[in-house]
């Protein structure tokens, strides 16, 4: 019989009153009468992180999720306290901690309004079973508060009533709703009032967000182990949110050019002369395409790092053949290692003890691909070291381009839970857990490993690396893909939402298996599914193979001449996309945009779901249904321009658009100045000779940019760069546009081809930098386009 009651006793525990307050520097630490301490850190004036304990000391401060080099640093902090509560004020924010229960409220520092307070705030619950605490936080939910974020999720884009569990799950065929799957993000943006405001849960246990779902007027947030460590980012625009976040837990560089392009794969291309096969008919269709995706079957029997001798039987020269045709050659890597002690790879890890263990001791044994595996340790430093070395022969000696990292959730078969057991050790940079604690980060340290090896071995040239697993801060080493999907209108819906939520959870490149992998689709809705796609960061066709071929020409010639159409509008709008993955590495913008983060003070767009924007400038709205010619969508505020017809209509509305098979939904905001270029099989197949600026005209200004490099390489980093910022003006008898250039690149084209759009008056004349010039000698025609010279600063046609 249990006597003692406290043990019974197996709920709730809360932080008892304030005992001791103690400032050092940005750091302020306040304990409680029962041993809780919480320690708040002012990173910024608007961004505050949260720490808690239990037992009166922290434990090691360690995250794989937080850049180094985040920013850090703040304007203004006052501390003060009355009776009831300590007072933190910073330029952006007030934060409340009461004396008499550690609870919390944060006002906006400008208007002293409410922007998020707790419910019970911080408690706990013992977990007798597993050691620790299981940690809990509760907030208020404000009148008509809406949530977004938490990375791949294929639900709706607003959380808003609904609840969610983060552990990185291999989940083939998932469908809409499925939860968990293959990411986990635990970052979400909450607004209200027109305040925007984001919680980061730095916590890498199985972690649990309920939005309103419980209970309607409440949103909490839960792990199964670790702290309560938490950031919260005030905007209060979405978009500050959104860059604040990423910044503090760190973006991309570049990416080569050709990662941008068009990329095709299949479970499994094989054997060479199917690869040959395929790519061939690319060029012969004059189809685009930058990559060609060799899955497990490269293999021999599925050993990482081998070539099956059968299929590939001289990878150097085929990979060669493939480049010198414009193809870039990206092959997978799993992280299970086939038990064969004639196998270097595994022999190598199991002499220097590199696999994870049980434990008890043996090491984590479980089936995938090549059957029984042993895994390698990614927390630890020194296997990730020697990962990145088995990279040499793969990237410096036959020449692949790019690495693709899969079943890394990890993914094991034929057991419960289809991955490791919780009992598995990891050394977690020198802070030893277990797999619960570790799981979550398991894929991301496999891919930050895999990156660092195709950076060593592919320099000068910049890596390209792609992973299915992934928790915050994976950004920073990899693109990403929303895993095995289903060929359905349904998925193609859900592979577009999930694009949006990554982006504003920070990881911008990011796209779906067009096409979807399970099942097959027909041809409209593969020719639907490239349509969205196009407008992706990440491009990429690929199926399981299993029910059928999925390459562009695999279903009739009117499908094939759709998809060669809009690939080659993806290859014209490269620079844009470039600039756009530019303003994503250098100021943490995503490069999608959901309709709520593009002007969050529209309500109408608070629970918008297909129309995104794509950059900052062009507005994408796919169409999800069979049979369509066309649909309605939502028109974001302000002046947009039909892509197809260049008919203006202004937004604030919904409304019908035609899209019939061949076309879909696309408009370009007013004011924009879109660069092309010639459409290319592959980047670098042209030297540019001349760029195309599509200028639309706009009563009023708008800002524009353009960012071009070597397309790959370093020397951007060192000042190697052209950034040309447009500024257009526009009244009813003239335009100006003035351009600011920046860095020393020089681009290989001299001169720009401008098609001014929407002009409302007739030209008469065009002054550059200050001097009239003779119409014929920009070749000024009758479709309102001229040719200009790069090196122009400012441009003025009236009428």
């Amino acid at each position: 019989m249990i006597l003692n009651t406290e043990l019974e006793y197996k709920g709730n525990l809360f932080p008892a009153n304030i005992t001791d307050y103690k400032k050092d520097v940005d750091v302020l630490h306040f304990s409680t009468s029962n041993n809780v301490i919480l320690q708040l850190t002012v990173l910024r004036d608007s961004v505050l992180r949260f720490r808690y304990t239990t037992v009166g000391k922290f434990e090691n401060d360690f995250s794989y999720a937080i850049d180094v080099n985040a920013s850090r640093g703040y304007n203004h902090l006052e501390i003060t306290s009355d009776d009831h509560k300590y007072i933190i004020t910073t330029s952006k924010l007030i934060c409340h901690i009461y004396k008499s229960d550690l609870r919390k409220s944060i006002f906006d520092a400008k208007n002293n309004s409410v922007i998020c307070e707790d419910e019970l705030g911080f408690h706990w619950e013992e977990s007798y079973e597993l050691g620790g605490d299981i940690v809990k936080m509760s907030k208020v939910a404000q009148n008509g508060e809406s949530y977004y974020g938490l990375g791949d999720k294929p639900n709706d884009l607003n959380l808003k009533g609904k609840r969610f569990e983060n552990w990185a799950t291999d989940s083939y065929a998932f469908g809409k709703n499925t939860d968990p799957i293959y990411k986990a993000i635990p970052f979400y943006t909450g607004l209200h009032n027109g305040k925007s405001y984001g919680v980061f849960f730095d916590n890498t246990f199985k972690t649990y967000f309920d939005f309103c779902h419980e209970r309607r007027n409440v949103t909490s947030f839960w792990a199964q182990g670790g702290e309560m460590n938490y950031y919260f980012i005030y905007g209060p625009k979405m978009q500050d949110v959104v860059s604040s976040y990423t910044d503090l837990t760190g973006t991309p560089e570049l990416p080569p050019l050709w990662a941008l392009g068009y990329h095709q794969c299949k479970w499994s291309y094989y054997p060479e002369s199917n690869v040959k096969e395929v790519t061939a008919k690319f060029r012969a269709l004059k189809i685009p395409c930058d990559a060609i995706y060799l899955d497990i079957d490269y293999m021999e029997g599925f050993r990482c790092f081998t070539w099956s001798k059968d299929y590939f039987p001289d990878p150097k020269r085929m990979v060669k053949e493939l480049a010198d045709d414009g193809f870039k050659t990206v092959v997978i890597i799993d992280p299970g290692i086939k038990i064969d002690n004639e196998y270097s790879v595994f022999k190598e890890a199991l002499d220097k003890d590199y696999f994870c263990k049980r434990a008890d001791g043996p090491y984590m044994k479980g089936k995938v691909w090549p059957g029984e595996c042993y895994f390698p340790d990614f927390t630890r430093p020194e296997v990730r070291k020697w990962w990145a070395g088995l990279f040499k022969e793969l990237i410096e000696d036959i020449g692949v381009k790019g690495v693709w990292n899969d079943m890394n959730e990890p993914a094991v078969m034929d057991v419960p839970g289809k991955t490791f057991p919780n009992d598995v050790r990891h050394d977690y940079d020198g802070n030893p857990c277990s797999h619960r604690k570790a799981h979550n980060i398991y894929g991301m340290q496999m891919a930050r490993a895999t990156y660092h090896g195709l950076k060593k071995f592919n320099y000068p040239k910049r890596p390209f690396v792609i992973t299915r697993s992934a928790y915050s801060g994976t950004q920073r080493y990899t693109s990403t893909w929303m895993g095995d999907n289903v060929a359905s209108w349904e998925h193609l819906q859900i592979a577009n939402i999930q694009a949006q939520r990554l982006a504003l959870s920070g990881f911008s490149f990011a796209g779906s298996d067009i096409g979807g992998f399970a099942e097959q689709p027909n041809g409209e809705l593969y020719a639907r599914w490239i349509q969205l796609g196009a407008f992706h960061p990440f491009c990429r066709t690929h199926s399981s193979g299993d029910h059928g071929d999925q390459e562009p020409w695999a279903f009739d010639d009117e499908i094939t001449n759709i998809v060669r159409k809009f690939i080659e509008i993806r290859y014209q709008l490269l620079p844009y996309l470039y600039t756009s993955f530019y303003q994503y590495s250098q100021n943490n913008m995503p490069m999608l945009k959901s309709l709520v983060l593009f002007d969050q003070d529209d309500a109408q767009t608070h629970y918008r779901i297909d129309e995104f924007i794509c950059g900052n400038q062009l507005l994408i709205c796919p169409i999800n249904e069979p049979n369509a010619k066309g649909r309605r969508m939502y028109i974001p505020r302000g002046e947009w321009y039909n892509f197809w017809t260049n008919n203006m209509i202004s937004g604030g509305k919904e409304t019908w658009v035609d899209a019939d098979i061949d076309s879909m939904p696309i408009f370009v905001k007013a004011g924009a100045i879109i660069p092309k270029y010639p459409i290319q099989q592959y980047v670098g197949e042209k030297v540019i000779e001349e760029l195309t600026l599509d200028v639309y005209y706009k009563h009023g200004k708008e800002d524009s940019e353009l960012f071009e490099d070597a397309n790959d390489g370093y020397d951007y980093t060192k000042g190697r760069y052209s950034l040309r910022k447009f500024n257009l003006s526009g009244n009813d008898n003239k335009l100006i546009i003035r351009i600011h250039k920046t860095g020393q690149f020089v681009t290989s084209y001299n001169s720009f081809k401008i098609n001014l759009i929407g002009l409302p008056f007739k030209v008469k004349s065009i002054k550059v930098d200050n001097e009239y010039i003779d119409l014929k000698d920009v070749k000024f025609n009758g479709d309102n386009s001229l040719v200009i010279s790069k090196e122009f600063t400012n441009l003025q046609i009236k009428g």
